[in-house]
C-alpha cells in the first residue's frame, strides 16, 4: 500500500476470501482462548471481552464462561444471550480509514447527544466497528476502524509503543527551552508525558505549526502538555498512526474502506504471524 496510490472504497460489496496459506477446512479439534476469539470475531477489544466474561455475560454450551476457558468451532457461544459466530481467522476483518473532523465524539454513547464518528460508518450485522485509539471532540485527523478486536489490541497496547504524529498549531512560537522540555518530559496529573520528536513547520502571523511524535494515547495528552507551558493549542490534527499516514485525498468527513490485499498488509504488519498471516516484505503505508 503506497502513499501515492489512493485507497478508494470499492464499489462492490466487501468480499471475504480465505488466505491461500490456510486450509479449506477448519480443524474442530483445535481450541483457542475464549477472549481472543471473541475479539477476533469483531465484538470489541480483548479487554472488553475479558470484562464481559468476568461479569458473567458469556456462556459456552449453556454454562457461564470464565477467564482462561478454551473453545473450538463446534462450541455454542453466547454473549448477553446472543449467539455468536466465531471467527478463527479464516475470514479477513474489515478496516476503514476515516478523516475525523472537529465536532465529533469517538463514542457510541454521549449524554450530551453530540455527533458520533460511529454514525458515519457502514452498518454491520454480525460484528461491530472498533476504534483504534481515540481523538477528542476538538481534534481532527486519522482514525482507523476495524472489525477485529485482536488487531485493535495489537495496534493500541502500550507495550508496542506505536507512534502517533500530530500537526499542532499554536499562537506564538516555542522557545528552544520549551521544545527541549517537551522532549525531556512534562509532569501531568497522570504521570510524565513527552514527545519523541518535535519540529517547527512554519506558519503565518502569530500562528505557528509544529509536528510532534508521541508513543502514547492518553486523554488530551498533547493539549495538556502545551497547557502546562501556558500555551493554547488552536488546531490539532493526527496525521499518522504507526506506519499509516492520513491519505492526502481523504478530506475531512470522508472515509475509505481498504481492499483485501491492503487488509492483508495491515495484518502482516501488526499481527506478525498470528492468525496465519505472514509477509516477507511489506511496503510502508
Amino acid at each position: 500500500m503506497r502513499n501515492n496510490r489512493p485507497l478508494r472504497p470499492s464499489s462492490k460489496p466487501f468480499e471475504q476470501r480465505k488466505s491461500q496459506s490456510q486450509s479449506n477446512e477448519i480443524d474442530q479439534g483445535v481450541t483457542h482462548k475464549l477472549q481472543k476469539l471473541l475479539a477476533q470475531s469483531g465484538l470489541g477489544s480483548r479487554r472488553e471481552m475479558e470484562a464481559l466474561i468476568i461479569a458473567g455475560q458469556v456462556s459456552i454450551n449453556g454454562k457461564v464462561a470464565k477467564i482462561g476457558d478454551r473453545i473450538s468451532t463446534s462450541d455454542l457461544i453466547r454473549v448477553r444471550n446472543r449467539l455468536i459466530r466465531i471467527n478463527t481467522g479464516s475470514r479477513l476483518p474489515r478496516i476503514i480509514f476515516y478523516h475525523k473532523p472537529e465536532g465529533e465524539i469517538v463514542s457510541r454513547n454521549d449524554p450530551e447527544g453530540r455527533p458520533s464518528v460511529f454514525d458515519r460508518l457502514p452498518q454491520l450485522k454480525s460484528s461491530r466497528w472498533v476504534s483504534i485509539g481515540r481523538l477528542d471532540f476538538n481534534t481532527s485527523g486519522l482514525l482507523i476502524f476495524t472489525t477485529s478486536g485482536e488487531l485493535a489490541n495489537q495496534m493500541m497496547h502500550p507495550r508496542f509503543q506505536i507512534e502517533r504524529e500530530y500537526a499542532i498549531r499554536i499562537i506564538g512560537q516555542l522557545t528552544s527551552e520549551q521544545m527541549t522540555q517537551l522532549t525531556r518530559g512534562i509532569e501531568l496529573e497522570d504521570g510524565i508525558a513527552k514527545f519523541d520528536m518535535i519540529v517547527e513547520q512554519g506558519g503565518e502571523g502569530s500562528n505557528r505549526w509544529y509536528h510532534a511524535v508521541i508513543k502514547e494515547g492518553r486523554n488530551r495528552e498533547v493539549r495538556r502538555m502545551f497547557e502546562k507551558l501556558g500555551i493554547a493549542v488552536s488546531r490539532l490534527i493526527r496525521v499518522r498512526f504507526g506506519p499509516i499516514r492520513l491519505p492526502s485525498y481523504l478530506k475531512r468527513g470522508m472515509l475509505s474502506e481498504l481492499k483485501e490485499n491492503e487488509v492483508h498488509q495491515i495484518m502482516a504488519l501488526f499481527l506478525k504471524g498470528t492468525l496465519g498471516y505472514r509477509c516477507s516484505k511489506v511496503d510502508r503505508l
